[in-house]
């Protein structure tokens, strides 16, 4: 009985031993991708965004980016970028509705909101594909498994973004994320890229239904209330 599982035991060692290797040589590929097709993006993308900035910047005045604190790998803090959507809150512009321009509608219906981001993932802080980087103070809400979309950097899209994207409920996109952190490879990668030109393409799932974007996670299930 011993021997069987000693047996067991190296067996069990080698498996480990092997699929560590292999996380290793497939994050080793997908750093390598994402600095290769982010550093593309930004060069093809460099007419829109100075068109998108100041289409922002006539619109929405200054800043023209957006720049907020989200968790990354392993919860740490980065500074996300992306064009302004909004108008500052004020009297009379409070509420996501009454402070999303058409300008902001149209930026986060076609992702152009999206693209300064690539510089987050030239930086490490982000991945082309990976869990969207929501906000701070939902760390301390999610459940150790919900925890578990913090071991991979953070994407621009993501496993949920293709699967319904804003108009899942947060249980659903969080157990997407936890997959794909179980199941990814390049190929899956490869899917989700194709999917998210489909989806953008479609302007599918721009915002949860009821709401003008995505309501806070309270960390209850079917809780929420619509961000501010």
């Amino acid at each position: 009985m011993m021997g069987m599982f000693e047996q067991r035991s190296t067996e069990e060692r080698v498996r480990s031993t092997n699929c560590g290797t292999e996380r290793r040589r497939y994050d080793a590929v997908k750093r390598a991708f994402d600095l290769f097709v982010s550093g593309i993006g930004l060069i093809a993308t460099a007419p829109v965004q100075a068109g998108v900035a100041v289409f922002v910047l006539i619109a929405l005045g200054r800043p023209v980016l957006f720049r907020q604190p989200r968790p990354g790998r392993g919860g740490a803090t980065f500074e996300i970028l992306k064009f302004r959507t909004m108008l500052h809150p004020d009297s009379t512009h409070v509420t996501d509705g009454q402070r999303l321009t058409r300008l902001g509608r149209f930026l986060r219906a076609s992702s152009l909101d999206e693209l300064p981001s690539l510089w987050n993932v030239i930086r490490g802080e982000m991945s082309l594909v990976g869990p969207r980087p929501l906000m701070v103070e939902y760390l301390e809400r999610y459940t150790p498994e919900q925890s578990r979309r913090h071991e991979v950097r953070p994407g621009i899209t993501g496993l949920a973004q293709v699967s319904g994207r804003n108009d899942l409920d947060w249980d659903d996109r969080f157990r997407l994320d936890v997959d794909y952190v179980d199941s990814r490879c390049l190929k899956l990668d490869m899917v989700i890229l194709l999917k998210t030109v489909q989806t953008v393409c479609g302007m599918r799932g721009i915002n949860k239904s009821g709401f003008d974007t995505m309501p806070v996670y309270t960390g209850e299930k079917g809780a929420g209330n619509e961000c501010a």
